[in-house]
């Protein structure tokens, strides 16, 4: 089954389920608080609810060039199955959790379980899949992000039905049973045969490392696609964490009207750019090897009036067709992030090189998590969301003057 050339996509169908799960668990806490607050009181604190999502973010931030590294040097497969079951092992003691510190530590665990998934997942999946079909196949894979952020905030109403200890049991156990069905489908690709290993010296793995992370960064390619990477995950984090807040000040909306609406609206369009990227990149590069960075720059040019309706629209048709073509525009830059990646860094470095765009990524969103909380606190927030529109056309600038690959694959 292995050798077969429908192999990649079964791949990429394990992998997706491994998506789906990752943000789902991740996604739970957020919308069962009120179920939980009531058997352990202090989450009944905004401060401590905020502590329990930033220590998630910040190990997984610092944890993600760590994951990049390993996944650069052991068996994918393994590490994913490892990963998948770590954190469904947290998320069902979760359940079983009774104080905030547990859940506060558990937290923590789970942060750096899940981020040693994203660059295995994604490098791997890149290995399978040449420039034929590689940003659909990236694309479709992060559908199930999607999904799984949009499954993990219907947490809230299983726990209402049920119990949120039984929800976190439950989900837990899923993920489970999934890391076993890996185990027996899932296999690793490398590009290369490896090499026994000659030395099992301490120093000169240290070494190793530090050649290549030396060499990663000495390429002046890959800071401009941090650049590019990073820039939009401000506006990308910013919808995530205030987008509900902004339909609801901007439409003069409850937020039990506004909150639907806005994750519904950048699901589904999210939905619709990953695989509209995915399939215009795979064909223009073929014919351009500057298709993948051109469809990318079509991408981040949705965003930029997209933001600034956002920020300044008032109406019902403005804010939601705002949104409908941020989600567009944002999925076709999050289909083609590791094919162009591909294109300017070697198969040996890539899972390394996407866990610094990860970690990068999440320390931008955290830091525009916050600023935007104290704009908002002013009456700024819309201001703040058009504002974000100058740094993406700077990134796309850069992405466009700068990238110009001369192979679709770097070996």
């Amino acid at each position: 089954m292995k050798k077969s050339n429908v192999y990649p996509w079964i791949v990429v169908a394990l992998l997706w389920g491994v998506a789906l799960l990752n943000y789902m668990d991740r996604q739970m806490l957020s919308t069962m608080k009120d179920s939980m607050q009531i058997d352990i009181t202090e989450l009944q604190s905004a401060a401590n609810f905020g502590r329990l999502m930033a220590v998630f973010l910040w190990i997984y931030g610092l944890m993600s060039p760590v994951a990049g590294l390993i996944a650069d040097r052991l068996n994918r497969k393994w590490l994913i199955v490892c990963s998948l079951f770590v954190w469904s092992a947290v998320t069902y003691l979760m359940g079983v959790a009774d104080t905030f510190n547990q859940v506060f530590w558990l937290r923590a665990l789970m942060g750096i379980s899940e981020a040693l998934y994203i660059p295995a997942g994604l490098s791997l999946i890149a290995d399978y899949h040449t420039g034929r079909s590689r940003s659909l196949a990236v694309g479709i894979h992060m559908t199930g992000l999607y999904t799984g952020q949009a499954i993990g905030g219907f947490g809230a109403t299983v726990a209402a039905a049920f119990s949120w200890h039984t929800t976190f049991h439950w989900f837990g156990i899923i993920g489970i049973a999934y890391a076993i069905i890996l185990m027996l489908f899932l296999r690793d690709k490398k590009s290369e045969p490896v090499t026994p290993v000659q030395s099992t010296n301490t120093e000169e793995q240290k070494v190793n490392i530090f050649q290549s992370l030396r060499m990663l960064f000495s390429n002046i390619a890959f800071w401009v696609i941090l650049l590019y990477f990073a820039a939009p995950s401000l506006p990308g984090w910013a919808t995530k964490n205030w987008l509900p807040t902004l339909f609801a000040e901007n439409l003069n909306l409850p937020m039990s009207q506004a909150g639907p609406l806005s994750t519904i609206t950048i699901a589904v369009s999210s939905f619709i750019g990953v695989l509209t990227g995915g399939l215009l990149s795979d064909k223009w590069v073929q014919r351009n090897l500057r298709g993948r960075i051109y469809t990318g720059a079509i991408g981040l040019g949705l965003t930029i009036p997209s933001l600034l309706l956002l920020g300044f629209g008032h109406s019902l048709v403005a804010v939601v067709g705002a949104g409908l073509l941020f989600g567009i525009g944002y999925g076709i830059f999050d289909a083609n992030n590791m094919p162009i990646l591909c294109q300017f860094v070697s198969a040996k470095q890539r899972a390394t090189a996407y866990g610094v765009m990860n970690m990068t990524g999440v320390f931008a969103g955290a830091a525009i998590t916050d600023l935007l909380g104290q704009w908002g606190d002013g009456g700024n927030l819309g201001l703040g969301f058009a504002m974000l529109a100058i740094v993406v056309v700077v990134a796309l600038c850069a992405q466009l003057y700068f990238l110009r690959p001369k192979t679709d694959n770097v070996e």
